[in-house]
């Protein structure tokens, strides 16, 4: 069995402290570029898409033990030209040439648009948390974006299955979004 993450804690509800703003975006559901077009412009930039190594942090989510080898697909969304959210998908590397095969022929396109067109998909709840220092969307931000190191960053994440599939998503949101939805 997968040890818990000792980094950062994982919840089903957001921490009270949050604002309603926060909390309401955290746990929206539906397709969340769907809801930032209402905000403003959204692009997506492909930041890495590779093969890598399942995190601890990941594993008891995906089903699978640690070190397994994963696809991973990571983007930044921009909404008008500002970066505000780094997403995070990953399925087991068999699933990424079966089932989750579309996920590799996005590009630029959002994740949603193989997501939320097939009924056989489910969405479990999602969790949130503060990113800890040595979480993997946080390091992706660190290593792609300039954001301040001292400021935490709220993140949200929930699994999408298919044909008994896991396809792992994570959201990061960034300090600038926050400021664009204040």
């Amino acid at each position: 069995m997968p040890q818990p993450d000792t980094d950062q804690r994982w919840r089903r509800t957001p921490p009270p402290a949050l604002s309603h703003t926060q909390k309401d975006w955290l746990m929206r559901p539906g397709a969340l570029t769907s809801a930032l077009r209402q905000v403003g412009k959204l692009e997506l930039r492909v930041l890495t898409e590779k093969v890598r190594s399942l995190p601890r942090e990941d594993s008891r989510l995906v089903g699978l033990p640690a070190g397994q080898p994963v696809w991973v697909r990571e983007i930044a969304m921009r909404l008008d030209g500002v970066d505000c959210i780094v997403a995070r998908s990953l399925t087991p590397l068999r699933a990424s040439h079966g089932v989750w095969q579309g996920i590799r022929r996005l590009r630029t396109r959002p994740l949603a648009d193989m997501l939320y067109h097939d009924v056989s998909i489910q969405r479990s709840d999602f969790e949130v948390a503060r990113l800890a220092r040595r979480s993997a969307l946080l390091q992706t931000v660190r290593h792609n974006l300039s954001v301040p190191a001292a400021r935490p960053l709220l993140a949200r994440r929930s699994v999408f299955w298919r044909n008994g599939q896991a396809l792992l998503v994570s959201e990061a949101f960034l300090p600038a979004f926050w400021e664009n939805v204040q």
